[in-house]
């Protein structure tokens, strides 16, 4: 069992969900979940993995919604980086999303003002607050400037 993440934790979390699944949404490109939804990375033994963020795109979702886990990867998924989160155990997991096929990783870290973007294990960006982050060929047409996802300080 783990305890509640943090109010920032969640607010980002959710800010990015709202504004990939608008887009998603906008071009029907496939269906984006929040942490809840569980992928089936590997079996034998059984590797269930929860993203705070995911994409999984249309042609990959089968015409009845599974109720369960999702079988494999998503396309995109999202970790925001929570106060305990140690920085190697963080980049391992998303060495492990693309060895189950996931195509692109985003790592949020809210205390650095980053996303860590893994595209293959050799192919990794470090964007800063003031970069887009984009989402090429697994979410077309998406960009974001990387200080939009923490918001705007406190007035």
């Amino acid at each position: 069992m783990m305890s509640p993440s943090g109010f920032e934790h969640s607010v980002i979390i959710a800010e990015i969900a709202r504004i990939l699944g608008n887009h998603v949404a906008e071009l029907r490109l496939g269906r984006v979940t929040g942490a809840e939804a569980g992928f089936s990375i590997t079996r034998n033994p059984d590797t269930v993995r929860a993203p705070d963020v995911a994409l999984v795109r249309s042609e990959r979702i089968p015409l009845v919604m599974p109720r369960g886990f999702f079988e494999g990867a998503p396309d995109l998924a999202v970790e925001v980086l929570s106060p305990s989160d140690r920085q190697g155990e963080v980049s391992a997991k998303a060495h492990e999303w693309l060895a189950a096929g996931c195509r692109l990783v985003w790592v949020v870290d809210p205390q650095a003002r980053t996303v860590t973007q893994y595209r293959s294990r050799t192919e990794i960006a470090i964007l800063t607050a003031v970069e887009t982050l984009a989402g090429g060929d697994v979410v077309p047409g998406f960009s974001i400037a990387v200080a939009e996802i923490f918001g705007k300080p406190a007035v």
